[in-house]
Parts: structure tokens; sequence; C-alpha cells
């Protein structure tokens, strides 16, 4: 049986108006809040799958025989204090109530305190079926199911009905103190929500709409696209309206993230709400990853081998009061809650979010297969809000977490460091992956399924490393262990292949027969499968993003409901405040690069010589990016240049943005799409323009092709939603750096002919006016013709657009 993180305790229970002084708490989280004990051990044993567990209560169930019921409903009071759950089986016959626990490997190894555990549950129930059914005596049984083995452990303790309810009421005693802060805590925070008054002073234009819809969409639990502009102050528009919200309507608001910089940008419009409200009854927790907050990362996670695991739960309880007392729980609060206590900051957190007000965090705390803020909503019957930040990121970052990688080369580190009784099933699995390969005829190609014989190939694997590991113990080497997961992540997306995804195979040029290398992929093209079903559990969702045009590429892609709603938010910036310049003579695709650098040089020189300042340009690699700012030191020595690296660390990332002061002058040379294409916020003259030199499309390679025929079967739309929208949001992006307020002023130059193109232009944003400049590289004198005027480009159709980048 694997080890989980901390789940102690339960949600605090929305405060209906039917029941505004009862707390509602589920058995499992009740017990678990009470009769949790010793370390955090979370030693590597493979659990069993949610549909693992099903199957094997359903085994027992069918060998218990006819009067046998499963899955009952009960629910008791104590005070205010509701508990509910779901009985796994009682046996009439035998007047026993079986709490039923699946698992792999030796039964003794699991652990005592999760022993324990068990019991406290099996005996809650047991006094709910006891008021239930009137029953006067009942035999408690734990039934431990070997998976591998499918052969039972049955422990049996008989109990009065007396002895049950006592124990009831001991753990309800423990737990109701708690129970009666957090409805005190609910009834103040919804309060205080009441009362909140937007700290900004007044709404800047398009504040007002945005916060409008936001507040509809919780109140009404409804989905909304917004497009807003860059820099009108969306997290506090988003934020203000949900926490409106909150009262009598939401128990969370998730605010989710794609980088770092969201994160911040959400904890200080918090800090600002504090700040115009003092003492405000909010708690806010900043979830981070594991390895950012983990302070041993020399040590596994069990109370033998690090101290912030030993005693880990007897502590917890001590922790969590004094980390919820701040409020304001960022990555520095809790880890100096939990240092105190001498607990694991990691596993503080995520025992915080059960109890935390707003919980900011990175997108996979939702939308992963195994995410953590999706599955207690669920588990919790939590009616939460969801804000997401930077919403034209979900995509990309979407696809990634439902899709896997499998290669060769893996299998073979992984064969290496097995055992002799797993090297015959890793063979295996090596021989079907390397046929695959050598019987390819080329260096790439998609298939339309995924071969019988791999997929059962992968589930003998997996049940192979299954049973090795649970009979280790959860030790197991690191090359073992990845590939594990890998084939896991493999079978399980293998399951619910489709039209959504991809089966492809790419392998090393040049390798065959036994010395094939090369990988083979499961690659999600469309998540809105997956995402469909986090939409419907939230009470409310809000996407907003700068660049969200058009709506239905986003509301195809990500699973949006059918009645999303569309907000396009006027910004409150003026066409006079940029000046958009479209260079319709120079093409910056890959093959005429070499010749396009000293023209565009002589560009960004003429621009910077008329008006010094600091600029940000743009290109579509670090080498192109490179070669220009070669040639603009050689040409120009006495003009500043710094430059965007590949990799670059947080330190050398803060020196690249420090060049940008008040005053300054010089060039900083940049990748589309990178760390400095969005959530930059340089002011005033800090940055006066930009020089976008690409049109921001995606590299034209056999997987983007392979994608693109997919979206045209799926949409018939397949180039604009390969291509062309996700390379034009980038551009947008990078430009919304120039103008961050009403009184900024400042430039842009889209440098490429394809700019000038209708189709590319209508995604530009609408307070925009460009100017094409024909013959922009001839001369200083040459004309500016704005753009629809006689001479100004046509519609082309999506080949012309394409060609190669």
């Amino acid at each position: 049986m694997s080890s989980q993180p901390p789940t102690a305790g339960p949600p605090p229970s929305a405060a209906r108006p039917d029941e505004a002084a009862t707390y509602v708490v589920a058995v499992r989280a009740l017990c678990e809040f009470t009769a949790r004990r010793g370390d955090l051990d979370l030693r590597f044993t493979p659990s069993p799958s949610a549909q693992e567990g099903v199957a094997g209560h359903g085994l027992v169930a069918a060998r218990r025989g006819a009067e046998y019921e499963a899955e009952i409903a009960l629910a008791g009071m104590h005070g205010p204090l509701r508990v509910r759950g779901r009985a796994d089986g009682y046996d009439a016959g035998r007047n026993r109530l079986e709490e039923i626990k699946t698992h792999r490997g030796d039964v003794e190894r699991i652990p005592a305190n999760h022993r324990a555990l068990h019991w406290a549950q099996a005996k809650v129930y047991g006094h709910l079926l006891c008021e239930a059914r009137n029953l006067s005596r009942l035999d408690i049984a734990l039934v431990y199911l070997d998976l591998g083995s499918q052969q039972e452990t049955v422990l049996v303790h008989a109990h009065s009905a007396g002895e049950l309810r006592d124990f009831f009421v001991e753990q309800c005693d423990r737990f109701l103190a708690w129970a009666r802060q957090e409805i005190a805590h609910r009834q103040a925070r919804d309060a205080a929500m009441r009362r909140l008054e937007f700290p900004l002073g007044p709404f800047r234009a398009g504040q007002r709409d945005l916060a409008k819809s936001v507040f509809r969409a919780a109140r009404d639990a409804h989905c909304v696209l917004a497009q807003a502009p860059t820099g009108i102050g969306k997290t506090m528009a988003t934020l203000f309206p949900m926490l409106k919200a909150c009262a009598d309507t939401l128990d969370k608001v998730f605010f989710l993230c794609a980088k770092t910089a969201g994160r911040r940008s959400a904890l200080d419009a918090l800090d600002c709400l504090r700040q115009e409200t003092p003492g405000l009854p909010l708690r806010a927790l900043e979830l981070v990853a594991r390895d950012q907050a983990c302070e041993h990362p020399d040590k596994a996670c069990h109370g033998e081998s690090c101290p912030l695991a030993r005693g880990f739960h007897d502590r917890l309880p001590a922790a969590r009061a004094a980390a919820l007392a701040t409020y304001s729980m960022d990555r520095g609060s809790v880890r100096a809650a939990a240092l105190a206590h001498d607990i694991c900051p990691y596993f503080l957190g995520q025992e915080l979010a059960r109890w935390s007000d707003v919980v900011v965090g990175d997108y996979n705390y939702y939308f992963d297969s195994s995410a953590m803020l999706y599955g207690l909503t669920m588990a919790n019957q939590w009616r939460a809000g969801l804000l997401v930040d930077e919403a034209h990121n979900m995509l990309e970052r979407a696809r990634r977490m439902y899709s896997c990688t499998l290669g060769l080369d893996d299998i073979t580190l992984a064969r290496r460091a097995a055992p002799a009784g797993l090297r015959r099933p890793l063979d295996a699995l090596r021989r079907v992956c390397r046929g695959l390969l050598a019987e390819q005829p080329g260096a790439y190609a998609a298939h339309e399924c995924v071969p019988p014989a791999l997929l059962a190939q992968l589930q003998r694997t997996a049940t192979a490393l299954a049973g090795h590991f649970a009979e280790q113990g959860g030790d197991a080497s690191e090359p073992l262990l990845r590939l594990y997961f890998d084939v896991l992540a493999f079978a399980r997306l293998a399951e619910t292949f489709g039209e959504h995804a991809i089966f492809d195979i790419s392998r090393d040029d040049g390798a065959t027969g036994r010395h094939v290398h090369g990988t083979l992929c499961i690659r999600n093209v469309v998540p809105a499968p997956f995402l469909a079903p986090r939409w419907a559990a939230a009470h409310g969702a809000v996407l907003f993003s700068a660049t969200l045009h058009p709506m239905d590429f986003h509301r195809d892609t990500l699973g949006l409901p059918r009645g999303c709603q569309w907000l396009d938010v006027p910004g409150p910036f003026r066409a006079e405040q940029l000046a958009v310049h479209v260079v319709g003579d120079v093409s910056t695709r890959y093959r005429d690069r070499d010749a396009s650098v000293p023209a565009i040089v002589d560009i960004m020189a003429r621009e910077y010589a008329e008006r010094p300042g600091n600029y940000l340009c743009f290109a579509s690699s670090f080498d192109y990016a490179g070669r220009l700012a070669a040639h603009m030191r050689a040409r120009f020595p006495q003009m500043p240049v710094w430059e965007q690296a590949a990799g670059m660390q947080a330190v050398n990332r803060d020196a690249f943005l420090a060049r940008f002061v008040p005053g300054g002058a010089g060039i900083g040379f940049a990748v589309l799409g990178g760390v400095f294409g969005e959530g930059v916020d340089l002011p005033g003259d800090r940055l006066i323009g930009a020089f976008i030199v690409t049109l921001g499309l995606p590299q034209v390679n056999p997987v983007n092709e392979q994608m693109m025929r997919r979206m045209q079967a799926r949409f018939g739309n397949g180039f604009d939603y390969t291509y062309l929208f996700p390379g034009l949001q980038k551009v947008v992006q990078a430009a919304g750096r120039v103008i961050r307020t009403e009184t900024d002023r400042g430039s842009v130059y889209l440098i490429d002919d394809r700019f000038g193109r209708a189709k590319v232009r209508a995604l530009l944003p609408a307070w925009w006016r460009p100017r094409v400049l024909q013959q922009g590289l001839g001369g200083a004198g040459a004309p500016a013709r704005r753009v629809g005027e006689p001479g100004a480009a046509t519609v082309p159709a999506a080949a012309a657009i394409r060609q190669e980048n």
C-alpha cells in the first residue's frame, strides 16, 4: 500500500443558508484529522489506481454472497458536526461491517499508523451503521486485498454499539473546537467579502466590465473567456470580484498561473487588499513545486531518513494552526511555520490547501491527471471558482500534461539497474519497441492507433514492476522507478487514445537493427476531453489574457462549455500612444535570414537614432537573435546591446531586465515566446519600443505537420489552429511589453512581409493602427502607406502565409 501525502483534516464546508451552524465533514477526513499519528512516510510502493481499487472492492463484494450490501451511505450528527460517508460493505448474515483496502505485497509492511487510521474509519462507520439499523453489537473488519495474489487478509474486532458510540464521540470532540473555529472564520470571511472595496480607486477603462463578468461567472456558475489588454490590471480586476462572490457562494478560489510571475502578481494583489482592509480574514496560500520547497533534497521522504518527516503528523496540528494564523501564507511564511515546528514545508503547504480561501499555484495543481486541487474539490464537493491567468498558455501546458514518451535508451538503462527477476519483462518490452522502430520506413511516422502488442507488453511490464516494488518495501533504483512511471502513464493514455492524440515514432537517423535508437510517443493535440471535466467541476471559471482571439480556437481545443461566454474588454490605451510599423518588404523566413540581418539592423539603428531609449528585439530563435546582435555590435559599436541566453538562470534573467532603467538606452535581444515575451512589466521609459523580427509561427516539422492534419480533420482549420493563431499570440504578447500605463508612449516594428496581409492584421489588437512601410529598407525617405490604401498587401492563401519559417 502506498503512503499518501498528508490529508489531515476535512474541508471547511460552505455554510449554506439552511445549515449555517452545521459543519459537514467526511468520515475519512475526520479520522485523518483526529487519528493520524507518527511519521510522514512516502517511500514508494505502487498504489492501486482508482480503477483497480473499485475492481478490488467489487471482487470482495462478489465473494460475500447475496445478502452483502456494498457502498452504504451513512450520516450522523454530533453537535454542529454532520459526519457522512459511504461504508464499503455490510454482511448482514455475519453482522459484520467491512472496511476494504487494496494493496500490493506483504500486508505486514503496511505501517502501524496507517492501520490505526483504517481502524478509526471502520469504527466511525460502525457507529453510524448501528445508529441507522438500531444494532446493539457489530463486528468490525479490516479487509486487506492483495491485488497481485487476490488474497484477503481479514482482521476482525467485535464491538458493542456503546463502544462504537464512545469512539465516535471521542473523535468528534477532538475535532469540534477546530470545526467551531472554521465556522467562525467562514462567517467572518463572508462578512468581510461583502464589505470589500476595490483597493485601487476608480476602475480603469475596461476593468469594470471585466470585474462584472467575473462576479457573474462565480455567482451563476458559468464560464467566461475574457480577452483584456496587457496593462489594464487584469489580476486585481479578476481576483476582487471573485472574492466578493465568496460570500454565500464559493468555498474556494483557485488562481492558476503558467509562470512564477503570475503567482507573484496574484500575491501582490492580495497584499494590496490587505493593506486597504487591515485585519482582512482571508487565508491565501501559495503552492510551490516540491523541488523548490524541499529542505533536504539529499534525503528520502520518510522518518528514517529526513528529520522533517519524523513525527510529522504529531507536530502537524501546531504547525497548521501557526501558519493559518498569518493569513498570508506565501512560500516564506509557510516555510517559517514548518521549520519552527520541525516538519516538511512542502507537505505542510499541501495540508494548508484544505483550509485556505484562496490558493495560488501552477495550472498543474488543478488540470493535471493527478491534480491535487481537482481531487480535493471532487472529494469534498467544494464550490471552487477558477481564475486562469495568461490563459493563452493553457493549450501547450495541457498538451504536455496529457502526453508521454517512452525511450528505448530509458528501457535499456532501467534493464541494467534491474534485478534478474525483472529482466525478462524488460527485455520483452525492449524487443517490442525496437521492432516498431526498426520496421518504420522513415525517421518519423504517425500511426492510427497504439499497437496492441505494445499495449499488452506495457501492462505486463507494469504488473511485474509493481510486484517488485511491493516486495522491496519502497527501495527502488531511480532508472527503474522512472521507467515504471513512464510505463504507467503511457498505458493510461493508450487506454484513452482517440482523435485528440497522435501515436508517433521517432527513430534516430542512421540507427538500424540491434543498434536502433528512438522514442515512442502518445502526443496530445487537443486536451479538450481531459479538461472538460475540470471546467464542469468548477463553480464558475474565468480564463483571461491579452491574446485569446479567436474564441472558437480556445473553446475547441480546451474543451470549454458550449455556453462559455466571450468578453473582449476595451482597453484604456489610445492608438496615438503606440506607433505600429509593418515592414512589408523583408522576409524573416529561415532561407532569407542571412540576407535580412543587415537591413533589419538598419531599421533598428535608424529608429534608435531618431528616438534614443530602451528597446527589445524579439527574434524567432537564439541563433537569429545572436546574429542580429553581433551585426549590431559590428556596425554600431557604440550601441549598448545585451542578449538573452539559452537556459538563463534566474539571476541572469534579473540582470537582463535590470538593464532597462528609467532614462536608459540600448537594445536587448530576446527570443519570441520566451521568458521576456510576457509577464514583464517595464512601464514609462524603461521600454519605449520593440522590434518583432518574426511572424512567430511554430517550426514546420513532421510533428507539427501531423498535428495540423489532425486539427484539419477535427476542426476544418488546421493551418490556423496549428500555426497562425499560436504565432500571432506570441507577437501580440511581446508587443504588449511596450505600453503598460495610460501615459506610456512607444513604437512597435513588425518586421516580416506576411504582417502586411489582411488575414494576419485581422488578428492584431483592434486599437492598433498599423502603417505598412513599403520600400522600408530602401532608405530613410521611404513613404509610409496606411493599411487598406491602394497598393497595400492583399489577402493570401494559407500557403502564402505559411511558407517555411
